[in-house]
């Protein structure tokens, strides 16, 4: 039996990596600050390696040890620094501060200090860096509450701090003010930028940077300038030059390891790399897709990363040539389509970058693909009514995407249908019908007929719209002769009801009946004949979400009201079954059960009612699942149903609950822990992952394909030495030394799972001697060691090369047997 377990409400995925610099290991892994998460990726293949979660809030900022650089600090909101074995993602230490801690700086020359942001107590928006003393004492909670102020009215952001060369200075910047503080000297300088408005922006400072070898900081500003500043020792002698590119913002700078190149990025999706601190010699890296948040640099100079605002990491190598792209769930400003589940991959697809549906990975975190459904080019400026996606729908087995595009305008909106079939050869979809004003007014909801095994004959789409009438959409052939396609789509009914508007619409499990809501009523329509069979109404408020139960449950109608009440309806008796006060902002049926899920939101919390249409009562309620406003909500179907301890949990079994919040954070809802969570790659060692593949690696693999196939083909498998190996011994080999016991406690264990038990012997064996004793024939000496010489041969060399032996049968052995007990000595005579 499986314990029970609690069910928690986990960030499941994107939360958003630009939440502190990103930092490159010394082999070449990228280490992400993502929520309440560490992440580290692997630069060669892309892949998520690990997942390192302990924070109890979000991860403000990461940093290599600077004495050991297998190590990682990361500090969080929640008050406390961590120190991981980040290849094998061990919390070694967790050092407790007690105040929120808002950025993170390691510095080789502080052994046992680093330096944070925190607020100043007291004080509203007002910040310090101090340096915290790290503790060495034994164990691995430690309090670390020895703080000194280094700098007061800082800003929180990390980019607003930086050390200079080698640690001798500090150097912060806030509003128009620069602040240099010298270590050993204990010098304060003071530098200041007029604070007039020009057209372009302000002078205010946005980020700084510090050579690593000269003393020279740079400053980007929010008039798209940059500022180098030298000779600071001086209050008043200091020089500054300045470079111009960006006509907005910089948002972030950083310098080459040698100092002889300086990077800066901003809104414009442009890199831009200055050499030798001249306005003349500059090179561009353009259109990486949107605003570039962070740069980080490797510590060999051989790669650069920029974390963007959509989610985005992209590698760069030193020579400014694109690498590769980490892109996880972009953060659209409205996530119009709702939350879609893709049939084919299980994937989640909604809004991406303007104009595009992402299919984002839940499994990697990662988005799979995305398709530019607009087809336009996306002006960035505010103001302008560009066309949008805002409705998306599949078809039962993903072979058909509908979606719907908008642009607002006040008078006359511009709308777009569109109907996409998905090509096997190309793996992707591809643009079939396009239905220009397919109604009048905005589009409110769209569904598909899903009847799997007919969806190519009888496959239905319905639109509901505000110009007070739906639509049932068929495909017919295509009679063109210059059509590109067999099949087309075109109208085949048209429904109203006293002309009131169409706000939601949904098929029965079966296809058979047709819901549509019209602001407070529900109708219920035959879906051959497309007659109105019934009509349900329970005023007041409108209908804001109608869904049909599935399985047992399919006789029932649930449909929730904008006035905070949920009514379920029987379709039988076409008369009310039972009614809730309750304010259900999200209600979303699981398809594989008769469980449906209604999010309520109520003196700001939102909840969460699991229930079956049959009974009134709910089978899970969660009070308080999190502060946030949640919008949306999507079951997605498991790959393999999951064993459920608890009785009150197995609504979860076959599929799981996601939810995006209108923070638009993914959520979802475990009874695992976070190890028990992580998918089986990120298990894996990262150093195995990640092994170059050579020539000799690939001969190697080919010879224990070839192997392992000859011992399948023979009947028996053939384990390595390798292969026996005990978990203990693996664990011993693979564990870092730095993170190991001592020998005296792992060698008594050690060598335990080397000795083999006599009692464990092989069903072979055992047969062998149920079959002797029935014989009744004695064991001699001689036969024993014949017997042990024949086990011997069974795995000879020669057979783990693939050679075949021929093998006796039951009743070749018991001749072989009688043919040692005869009595040849009278040869000797002879």
């Amino acid at each position: 039996m499986v314990a029970p377990a609690t069910l928690r409400v986990v960030r499941c995925g994107g939360s958003t990596l630009h939440g502190a610099r990103a930092v490159f290991s010394a082999d070449s892994y990228l280490l992400c600050a993502s929520g309440d998460f560490v992440k580290m990726y692997s630069v060669a293949t892309e892949e998520t390696l690990r997942v390192m979660g302990g924070h109890a809030d979000l991860v403000t900022g990461i940093q290599l040890n600077p004495h050991n650089h297998m190590q990682l600090y990361s500090s969080s909101v929640d008050g406390t620094i961590k120190l991981w074995d980040f290849m094998d993602g061990i919390p070694i230490k967790t050092f407790t501060v007690g105040s929120k801690l808002l950025a993170l700086y390691a510095l080789a020359s502080s052994e046992d200090s680093v330096f944070v942001v925190i607020p100043k107590s007291g004080e509203r928006d007002t910040f310090q860096l101090v340096s915290v003393k790290l503790t060495k004492a034994a164990g691995q909670d430690l309090e670390a509450k020895e703080l000194s102020v280094v700098l007061d009215g800082v800003d929180a952001s990390p980019k607003h701090i930086a050390f200079g060369r080698e640690g001798e200075y500090v150097a912060s910047v806030k509003e128009v003010n620069l602040q240099v503080y010298f270590f050993k000297q204990k010098q304060l300088n003071r530098f200041s930028v007029s604070a007039m408005k020009t057209k372009s922006g302000n002078n205010h400072f946005t980020c700084i940077a510090c050579h690593p070898v000269e003393d020279c900081i740079a400053t980007g500003h929010a008039d798209g300038k940059i500022r180098l500043w030298r000779n600071f020792y001086h209050k008043k002698e200091y020089t500054f030059s300045t470079l111009h590119w960006h006509h907005d913002t910089v948002m972030d700078l950083a310098f080459s390891i040698e100092g002889t190149s300086l990077l800066s990025g901003g809104v414009e999706s442009v890199l831009v790399l200055w050499h030798n601190e001249s306005d003349c010699q500059k090179d561009f890296l353009p259109r990486l897709g949107s605003a570039i948040e962070y740069i980080s640099m490797s510590s060999d100079g051989a790669l650069c990363c920029t974390l963007h605002t959509d989610n985005r990491i992209t590698i760069i190598n030193s020579n400014l040539r694109f690498s590769k792209s980490i892109q996880g769930l972009i953060k659209s400003t409205d996530v119009k389509t709702g939350l879609v589940v893709d049939p084919r991959t299980k994937a989640l697809v909604l809004n991406g970058e303007p104009g595009h549906l992402q299919f984002y990975c839940l499994q990697s975190d990662q988005q799979l693909f995305s398709l530019d459904i607009v087809q336009r080019q996306y002006i960035h400026q505010a103001g302008l009514n560009q066309a949008d996606l805002v409705k998306v729908a599949f078809s039962a087995q993903g072979k058909w995407l509908a979606t719907v595009e908008e642009r607002e305008e006040v008078t006359d909106p511009e709308l777009q249908l569109k109907l996409w079939f998905y090509d096997e050869e190309t793996q992707s979809f591809k643009l079939n019908t396009r239905i220009n004003m397919p109604h009048d007014d905005h589009i409110t909801d769209m569904c598909f007929r899903d009847m799997d095994e007919l969806e190519d004959d009888s496959l239905i789409l319905v639109t509901a719209g505000r110009d007070c009438v739906f639509k049932v959409w068929m495909m017919v052939e295509d009679t063109d002769p210059e059509a590109q396609q067999s099949v087309s789509w075109s109208c085949d009914f048209v429904g109203s009801y006293h002309n009131y508007q169409a706000t939601n619409c949904c098929f029965s499990e079966d296809g058979s009946l047709l819901a549509v809501s019209f602001e407070e009523t529900v109708t219920v329509w035959d879906s051959v004949t497309w007659d109105l069979k019934c009509t349900f109404c329970h005023p007041p408020g409108k209908i804001r979400n109608i869904c049909f139960g599935r399985l047992t449950c399919s006789k029932y109608l649930i449909g929730a009201t904008d006035y905070g009440f949920l009514c379920c309806w029987n379709l039988l008796s076409c008369a009310l079954e039972w009614s809730a006060h309750l304010n259900v902002l999200v209600l979303q049926p699981d398809p594989l059960s008769e469980h449906i899920a209604a999010v309520s939101w109520l003196s700001k919390e939102s909840s969460l009612f699991v229930f079956k249409p049959n009974e009134p009562r709910p089978i899970y309620i969660q009070r308080n699942l999190c502060k946030e406003k949640i919008q949306l909500a999507a079951f997605v179907p498991r790959d393999e149903p999951e064993m459920i301890g608890s009785e009150k949990y197995l609504w979860l079994r076959r599929s799981q609950l996601f939810f995006l919040t209108d923070t638009q954070e993914l959520m979802t809802l475990s009874t695992k822990s976070l190890e028990e969570r992580l998918t089986p790659s990120s298990k894996q060692l990262a150093v195995e992952e990640s092994l170059p593949v050579t020539p000799f690696s690939l001969l190697l693999g080919k010879h224990r394909r070839q192997q392992l196939q000859e011992d399948i083909d023979l009947g028996k498998l053939v384990r390595s030495k390798h292969e026996q190996d005990s978990p203990a011994v693996k664990e011993l080999l693979h564990t870092p030394a730095h993170v190991l016991p001592s020998a005296s406690f792992l060698c008594p264990i050690f060598i335990n799972s080397l000795l083999i038990s006599k009692d464990n012997k092989s069903a072979e064996e055992v047969a062998d001697e149920v079959e002797m004793e029935s014989e009744k024939t004695e064991d001699d000496s001689d036969e024993e060691r014949d017997v042990t010489e024949m086990e011997h041969e069974d795995t000879s060399p020669m057979e783990l090369l693939g050679e075949m032996t021929h093998k006796l049968s039951k009743s070749q052995e018991k001749e072989l047997r009688k043919i040692r007990k005869m009595d040849y000595s009278w040869v000797s005579a002879f």
